[in-house]
């Protein structure tokens, strides 16, 4: 016979061996390399997202305490936009909280599945890749909502601004 293969043969289909629980999951030796080789990478960015949580909020905090202390000596100058920057440091480590947490929990739950061959662990696994992706996505959608509106105010500020400058 030649070397080609038959275009007009009947398809075959391979057949996957189940593992021990029977699902049909198999991962290769390459995909576990993959994961194994992820596993620390993501841990590592998690808890580096913990901290910029950790700092951001202390940072809120200390700004706002600061203005208060400053709008108590010099009046009511300034302490508005420091008071609400100090709000947005303060979210901004809340929120940024849950990504920082599915990342580290895929890389954990990828290394539990190492351990164990669990495919629970490699499905929780995956679920917290899958979070970490929708939170992402519909935070970029918030905040590609959120820029129009940002435009608007700031365009209102700088007239406002402009007009007090003028008188």
């Amino acid at each position: 016979m030649s070397d080609y293969e038959n275009p007009y043969k009947s398809p075959e289909t391979s057949i996957v061996p189940e593992n021990q629980e029977g699902t049909g999951i198999v991962l290769t030796e390459i995909m576990l390399g993959y994961l194994k080789e992820a596993s620390p990478w993501l841990r590592f960015i998690g808890i580096l997202g913990f901290v910029g949580c950790g700092i951001m909020c202390l940072v809120g905090i200390i700004s706002a305490i600061f203005s208060s202390v400053l709008s108590s000596i010099a009046g009511e100058l300034g302490a508005l936009p420091a008071g609400l920057l100090s709000l947005f440091y303060i979210a901004g480590g809340a929120l940024y909280f849950f990504p920082a947490r599915f990342t580290y929990n895929f890389g954990a739950k990828i290394r539990d599945y190492q351990i164990s061959s669990s495919n629970d662990d490699l499905e929780l696994a995956f679920k917290n890749n899958k979070s970490l992706w929708k939170f992402n996505g519909i935070l970029a959608i918030v905040c590609l909502a959120f820029i129009p509106f940002l435009i608007i105010i700031s365009i209102i500020f700088a007239a406002v601004t402009a007009a007090r400058l003028i008188n």
